[in-house]
């Protein structure tokens, strides 16, 4: 484990975020959407860059949508990968 990753601590929110680079999350949107996709990158405000994400749609079906940058103040929330959740 390398020192930036022993000085990350998951009860804080923008550190949670850096230990979900890479892996795959769930992001609610306002007006009820939900995303799912592997986070490239992330800002203070939010603002998240998605790679392979879809839009989880009520039928069953998911609706692929690629590389996406989100606007921060649409997240409401951001679910991190269960394996950094376990940490």
């Amino acid at each position: 484990m390398s020192k930036q990753e022993k000085r990350l601590n998951k009860d804080r929110p923008m550190d949670l975020l850096s230990m979900s680079l890479n892996g795959i999350v769930l992001v609610k949107l306002k007006g009820g959407r939900q995303l799912r996709g592997k986070l490239k990158n992330y800002d203070a405000h939010l603002n998240l860059t998605l790679d392979e994400a879809e839009e989880i749609i009520d039928d069953g079906e998911n609706n692929n949508l690629g590389t996406i940058i989100l606007r921060g103040d649409n997240v409401i929330i951001i679910s991190p990968p269960p394996s950094v959740a376990k940490k």
